[in-house]
Order: C-alpha cells, then structure tokens, then sequence
C-alpha cells in the first residue's frame, strides 16, 4: 500500500533527538520492511503543552491550509491507499489526517493514541474533542501501551480494528555491538577513566526540565541506597537539565556523561555495560530499556503497564514500585551480588527482544492489522 504517514507531536525529521522522534522513525522503516510504501504526508507540528488557546487556534489555521493542500495534490497526483498518525491525544491532535481520509474514503490508522477524559473540560477542551473525533473516525489502532485501550476503544466505531503492538527497536545494530563489547569497554575506560573490571551501570535518557529530571533525581537517590560501592555509571544522553542531573551525581566518583550518542555508538556503549537502570517514571515504555535488552543486558525499572510489556520481570529484568528508591537500589544490589542470574537475564533479554520487539516482529503485526481493513472504508 501506498501509506501518508505523520506524527503531528514531534516529525521524524525533528532536530531534537527524543524518543518519540526515534518512535516515528522506526514506525516508517516496520511500515517499509512490511512491503510498503511510505511517504511524510506533512511536517506540521501540531502541539501544545502549556494550554494556550490562541496558540491552539493558530495550529488549527495552518492545520487547515495543509489539509487544503493535500487534498489539491492527492486529487492530482493520486490518493494514498492509507494514512497513518502516530502519538495522537489532547496535547497533539491530528487536525490533518481525519479531513483528507473523508475527502477520498481511504482508512485512517493511529499508533499511540491516548485519551484522557479529564481534559474533556479545561484548556484543551478543543483538541480533547478534537482527538476523540479522530479516534472515532479510525479504522485501525495500534496500542504500544496496553493501558491506553481502556479509554480509547470505546471511542472507536464498532468495526475498527484495535490491535498491541510491542514496543520496537531496531536490533541491528545489536550483533555487532555485543561482538566489539571488549574493545569497546576499553575504549570507554581509558576515554572516561573508569575501571573495566568493575560492573558498570547504563542510564541513558534525555535531560529535559520534566519528569526526566524526576527519573534521574530518584535513581541517583537509589544509587546512594546501594550496598555495594563497586560500580561505575555510564549517562547517555543530553538536554537543558544537563547541569541539573549531573550535579545530582556527584556523590558517584565513578560515573561519566556522554552525552546524546547516534544510535550506532549508543548500542556500542550499552553492550559495553553490564546493567540497565532506569526509574522510568511516568513513561509510557522507554525505547533506551528496549535498546539495552537487545545488547544483551537485565534492567531494573519502575513498573508500569508500558515498562512490563517489554520487560519480563524475573526472567529479563526486576520491576519494583513505581517511585520506590529503596526497591530499585536493592534490584541493583541483587544483579550486583549475582553476575551469573545477571548474564542469564540479559541472555533471555537479548532473546526476547528479536523475539517480540524487533522492526520484524512489528512489520508483521502491522500489516495483519492494516490487511483486515476494507479498502472501501468509511
């Protein structure tokens, strides 16, 4: 199929690294891997977070002159078979999509949509209504996070097809990684001043004002709560907080920043690493826990519907309390004292992820999904 693809929050082609950027990306190369043709139907970037109603409606205005356009190009140059809208919800609505999907009766499928009924009045009142009428027009969604269906699928009409999809990444990278492990650990000992022999811990996220802050402030209060002193920590990852987070860590003699890393050298440093750690406070799955568990590593994380649809507790990683410093810092004790369970569960880790969570798997899931839709949708 020929396939309009936008993510109205955040392009695929955003200068800012996130990971709903490296999400949109890896969306197009599964819809391409499953045999279609994807084009970027448009980069507007429809978003709001503080709440402003002019600014609303000025999204709204170019959102319509875009729709205007490409419903006088697809007249001329032909329609797609299919438009698919990644991370749709009241901060970010498709105002584009829905519009040229009526004006030539092709399917509309979503990824990562969210709907909070909470914000039926308030400031997004507007794109609140905005996206439940888009869901509403749907014919194919697609849950990343299982808790989102509970307030989405009973906006969608009796026919859409509602379908999870794990979370992805692209394992690539992965093989080669784990196979320059030794080269590459030395290569980061001698560049940071870290001791190879030690185990070494990997966090990487980016540094915004936000609840990432939040996540790196309670792991370093976890990392303080850890019995064992024999560590290093590796951050990957940049951003405005940068000051903020690296002063939190002062306490960590062992410990070396990064920086933002391309995805190659990023799966260069985690399979380096012998342990993932991340809070993931208030996030939907987390791509960098997907990442570390294709370079071969256990992660310890907070639990949440998102984190234990990618992370099997137990058997590839721990999951404790969302918000529990004390239960993350015993988690990473636990891994610390039994290198054996620790290179088991990242085994099992590696395997699930090419299982489950590779661009393969997705394609697949993808195009079952998008193959049950009628072509002559409403």
């Amino acid at each position: 199929m020929r396939v309009a693809f936008y993510a109205p929050m955040k392009p695929p082609h955003h200068p800012v690294p996130s990971g709903d950027r490296r999400m949109a990306r890896l969306l197009i190369a599964a819809l391409r891997l499953a045999g279609h043709t994807v084009s970027l139907a448009s980069s507007l970037r429809v978003w709001d977070g503080a709440g402003d109603r002019d600014r609303q409606a000025e999204h709204e205005e170019r959102a319509a002159l875009e729709a205007g356009d490409l419903i006088r190009l697809y007249r001329e140059k032909g329609a797609p078979d299919l438009w698919f809208t990644y991370h749709l919800y009241h901060k970010a609505p498709d105002l584009i999509g829905p519009a040229v999907c009526r004006a030539f009766g092709i399917p509309y499928a979503v990824a990562e949509a969210s709907h909070a009924p909470k914000r039926r009045t308030g400031p997004w009142a507007a794109w609140h209504a905005a996206a439940a009428a888009a869901l509403a027009q749907a014919d194919a969604v697609f849950y990343l996070n299982p808790s989102d269906a509970e307030c989405v699928a009973p906006l969608l009409k009796a026919e859409a097809r509602d379908c999870q999809l794990a979370p992805f990444t692209d394992t690539a990278p992965y093989p080669h990684a784990r196979a320059e492990r030794a080269e590459t650990r030395q290569r980061l000992a001698e560049k940071h001043g870290l001791d190879p022999k030690r185990p070494w811990l990997v966090a990487a996220a980016m540094m915004r004002q936000d609840v990432k802050k939040d996540s790196y402030r309670l792991l370093a209060g976890a990392l303080q709560q850890v019995a064992s002193r024999d560590w290093a920590l590796l951050i990957v990852g940049d951003g405005v907080a940068r000051a903020d987070v690296e002063a939190m860590y002062r306490f960590a003699p062992h410990t070396a920043f990064l920086g933002a890393l391309p995805a190659e050298e990023l799966a260069l440093v985690q399979a380096a690493c012998d342990l993932a750690v991340w809070p993931s406070l208030n996030e939907a799955f987390g791509l960098s826990l997907l990442e570390a568990q294709a370079a071969g590593l256990a992660v310890v994380s907070g639990r949440n519907a998102g984190v234990a649809n990618m992370i099997r507790d137990g058997e590839t990683g721990t999951l404790v309390s969302m918000g529990d410093a004390s239960a993350l810092a015993r988690a990473v004790d636990r891994y610390l004292a039994d290198p054996a369970c620790r290179a088991a569960h990242g085994e099992a880790a590696s395997t699930n992820i090419a299982d489950r969570h590779s661009l393969r798997a997705a394609a697949a899931v993808l195009n079952d999904c998008l193959a049950a839709i009628p072509r002559a949708a409403s």
